[in-house]
């Protein structure tokens, strides 16, 4: 039978790309025919040993296979991300199409420059959004390169002899590797908190859950074990196999990789979902808006042309200025303003050292009101001192220290910070004596139901001794004796009311308690759960956790700005709500887990209205709370860089984490800090906003001038013998005024709208866009009636006076109202725009007014205009703005922030 391995050599690199489904069978197939074999077998089949491979071996086999990657990582050609970019947006395929047929069927100079506009606005829409993108995307993996995940693989390496002349050894070590560098053959360790780097067949699990929803769906760890699984129907069933896509849970294990990259089942199946990703509340708020749009377009685009067909006889020409219309009323700049702004976003982010992992993130961010946080390493520091080790009394004893000391330096798995305070806290003279006086048996892994975890050691005599450390109310459960005064006493209810009055005063005094128990077990080739019964409280280890110099700060700016902080945290309620006085917390409510396993989704949705702190929780509750909030309107981030935060993280509208997260952590985030302030937290929430803001912005600039722009052309197309404005000046004050918009995402926004969160509100679009779009229709009238009675261009011989002369009013008007509708304060007075958006707005002013009179006025069939007109489009632009800036200040005081 070809072996997996065999397999995967016919399959070099590029070559996997192709047919997925296939793929994906035929890795299933050969990873169901190594569940089938033993570990010998298949270390054998992989040409491996079980002290891993040689470098020459891991070179051969890197050349043959390609990095361990899969499809939706590896980079596009450039041409591809353009084309993409084009395909994928509706309005530049609608423009494409409009633009051949003007080019096709128009004979006029006209016609052939107006082609060529709407090209050029397809062309600026795809490349300044694409290399915008490109720029902040360079930053951004600079950073990841920061945050690189890495796996624990066993290898065998050379090293020197004894002496000069003897000959290099080979030994087997364990080394850490990036996960992009290993290779079918590799023997991997597995522990808590890890993400599974490949296809592996298990060789060794002790107490391994993992999580494989990403594949199966199913939301439940699933147990895994190293024998041989005949029994299996597919390889996904096999409790053999571990598959990249999946985290480890609980317990360890190491495995043999079977394949990498796209060889492996979860890579052969990610062709097909390369670019997916579920819509966010953002996306759904342009789509609808770019929808409206054309929904608008559908509808006045044939009546614009009706009119002029039949007021002017011309079908022709009336459906060319039709096109033009329907250019002029796509939102074609949206995608473009869209993908500016978030990408300006992640690029200012970047250059704090935040890792912005999508691009939507940052709006989410923004939109967020309620964000959750674990309290260890987030809120605290990522560095916990131990500051005692008592007996059940309280009392100082170095025994206890002993004990807990074999349990931290002698588990396999993930050694949290509490584990590096016990180790740094044993003088080196006892710590050399204990290691060499005791050695590893077994473990029993941590969980998040038991609380803690247990190692067997062996003394030098040979007695095993089973010894237990975890959180104060599980371990004592599980304690059916203590030691009290040099003597082993019954746990009796007055005894275990003393034990417990003695480690709540710890934690009342801000210390984080864990109890230790142990006892003398019988000799047994293995040991489980069911083995942690009948244990001897030895006593307590407390550790002081302080929280962030920045984390008061950080707080307090956060709810100044609307966004409110709930703690969602694995330890006791006592220490919890110690750090949260410190940071400025106000706890009026809290939550324990226990309370919230009784509660139906109903009352824990009451709940999360009044509680501030939710303790005691494992990965689930924090899942369930913040879907609680979720159900309650809220949009939720969530802060957290342990095991048990990998749920919470990918159920929350936006995962933050940090660089020292585990791996499950920073692979669910959206977002992960560099630095350690938590500062930053409150200036991604404002970056957030701005973003959202300065799309908004153009949103309702483009609205509002549609709106009115649709009175002015249907009056003027029914009024008038004549158009009211040439196909070809249509587009070019149409490609002229999206340019001017180029900037807005370098906009600032004001502090009154940064106060607190925004999301969608169609509605309130609508209304400024009733109120505010007819305002200028108002003063495009004004401008026909002048130009017909003052100026008499009221004949098919003065038409071109009438349509420069209405070009150019309309282009400073829209062009220059940025400036009010960009602001709910008085522009230019009390709020100015940005730089960039001063020049661009300015600078197509300019070239509008110059264009009459420029050598390429006959171009676009624009006439000189005499100097009383530009007299009383002064009057009319300082009309315009003030008016509008009335309306809009009404609106403000009626309905609030605009």
């Amino acid at each position: 039978m070809l072996d997996l391995f065999n397999f995967a050599m016919l399959i070099p690199n590029g070559a996997r790309e192709r047919g997925k489904g296939e793929a994906a069978a035929r890795a299933a197939a050969q990873l169901s025919a190594f569940a089938r074999l033993d570990g010998t077998e298949v270390l054998a089949r992989l040409g491996s040993t079980a002290d891993g491979l040689s470098g020459e071996q891991v070179a051969e086999f890197t050349a043959r296979f390609g990095p361990n990657v899969v499809a939706q990582e590896k980079k596009r050609p450039v041409l591809l991300q353009l084309l993409e970019r084009f395909i994928t947006n509706p309005i530049n395929i609608l423009l494409t199409v409009l633009a051949t047929i003007t080019w096709v069927t128009g004979s006029e100079l006209s016609d052939k420059i107006g082609a060529i506009i709407m090209f050029a606005m397809v062309v600026m829409a795809v490349f300044v959004a694409h290399f915008q993108e490109a720029r902040s995307g360079r930053a951004v993996e600079q950073l990841r390169r920061m945050v690189s995940n890495t796996a624990t693989v066993r290898r065998e390496v050379e090293e020197p002899g004894e002496d000069e002349e003897a000959q290099p050894r080979r030994v087997a070590k364990k080394l850490e590797v990036p996960i992009d560098g290993l290779v079918p053959g590799d023997i991997v360790f597995l522990s808590a908190g890890d993400m599974v780097p490949a296809d592996l067949r298990l060789l060794h699990a002790k107490d391994l859950f993992v999580n494989q929803a990403a594949l199966t769906g199913e939301s439940m760890p699933v147990e895994k074990f190293a024998a041989a699984d005949a029994e299996a129907k597919t390889a996904l069933e096999a409790r053999c196999l571990c598959f990249m896509g999946s985290n480890v849970v609980s317990g360890s294990a190491t495995g043999v990789i079977a394949a990498t990259g796209a060889g492996t089942y979860f890579g052969a199946l990610a062709g097909s979902l390369v670019g997916q990703r579920v819509e966010t509340s953002f996306d759904k708020g342009v789509s609808r808006f770019a929808w409206l749009m054309l929904r608008f377009m559908a509808v006045m685009v044939p009546v614009v042309f009706l009119i002029n067909g039949v007021t002017k006889h011309d079908w022709f020409e009336a459906f060319m200025f039709a096109v033009a219309v329907a250019v002029g009323l796509t939102p074609e700049m949206l995608p473009m303003i869209v993908a500016i702004n978030l990408a300006k976003g992640a690029l200012k982010m970047a250059r704090k050292d935040v890792i912005v992992k999508r691009l939507n993130a940052i709006q989410n961010f923004g939109a967020i009101d309620v964000l959750c946080t674990d309290k260890t390493g987030t809120l605290t520091q990522d560095r916990v001192i131990l500051e005692r080790h008592t007996d059940i009394r309280g009392d100082e004893d170095d025994a206890v220290l002993d004990f807990a000391w074999l349990n931290s330096y002698h588990q396999t798995g993930l050694k949290n910070l509490l584990d590096v305070a016990v180790l740094e806290g044993a003088a080196a003279d006892a710590a050399a004596r204990l290691k060499s006086a005791y050695s590893l048996v077994d473990e029993v892994p941590f969980d998040f139901s038991r609380r803690r975890m247990s190692v067997v050691v062996r003394d030098e005599a040979g007695r095993h001794f089973l010894i237990s450390k975890g959180a104060v109310a599980e371990t004592v459960g599980v304690c059916g004796f203590a030691r009290d005064g040099g003597e082993t006493v019954p746990m009796t209810p007055d005894k275990l009311a003393e034990i417990r009055a003695v480690s709540r005063d710890m934690n009342d005094d801000g210390f984080r308690v864990l109890a230790l128990g142990m006892r003398e077990i019988e000799v047994k080739p293995s040991y489980s759960r069911d083995d942690e019964k009948d244990l001897i409280l030895m006593g307590f280890i407390a550790f002081l956790d302080p929280p962030k110099d920045s984390a008061a700060d950080a707080i307090g700016a956060l709810n100044a700005n609307g966004v409110a902080v709930k703690i969602l945290t694995g330890d006791n309620d006592v220490v919890t709500r110690n750090v949260c006085r410190q940071v400025g917390i106000k706890v009026e409510k809290f939550l324990t887990g226990p309370q919230i396993e009784a509660m139906n989704e109903e009352e824990l949705t009451e709940a999360t209205r009044t509680t501030q702190v939710f303790a005691r929780l494992n990965p689930q509750q924090k899942v369930r709370v913040i879907q609680a909030l979720h159900r309650d309107g809220h949009v939720v981030g969530f802060l957290g860089d342990g095991i048990n935060d990998g749920p919470a993280l990918r159920a929350a509208d936006v995962g933050i984490s940090v660089d020292t997260a585990v791996d499950i952590a920073k692979e669910s985030a959206d977002i992960i800090l560099l630095e350690k302030s938590l500062l930053v937290l409150e200036e991604g929430v404002l970056e957030g906003r701005k973003v959202f803001g300065n799309v908004l912005k153009y949103i309702k600039m483009t609205a509002s001038s549609n709106f009115g722009n649709m009175f002015s052309m249907i009056g003027a197309s029914a009024l008038l013998p004549f158009l009211p404005m040439m196909p070809v000046q249509v587009l070019l004050n149409n490609l002229m005024y999206d340019f001017s918009q180029t900037a807005v995402a370098s906009d600032d926004v004001d502090a009154e709208y940064l106060a607190k969160p925004r999301q969608w509100d169609l509605k309130a679009i609508a209304r400024f866009m009733v109120f505010i779009g007819p305002i200028s229709s108002i003063f495009d009238y004004c401008t026909f009636g002048f130009m017909w009675f003052v100026l008499g261009a009221n004949t098919a011989a003065h038409q071109q006076l009438f349509q420069t002369a209405w070009f150019v009013e309309s282009l400073l008007t829209q062009t220059l109202i940025v400036h009010v509708i960009r602001t709910g304060r008085i522009p230019f007075v009390e709020s100015r725009a940005s730089l960039p958006l001063t020049v661009t707005s300015t600078a197509i002013c300019l070239a509008g007014m110059v264009l009459p009179f420029s050598p390429i006025a006959t171009w676009f069939g624009f006439v000189p205009l005499p100097g009383i007109y530009w007299l009383f489009l002064a009057v009319v632009l300082v009309i315009y703005m003030g008016l509008t800036q009335f309306v809009k200040s009404r609106m403000i005081r009626r309905f609030g922030v605009l």
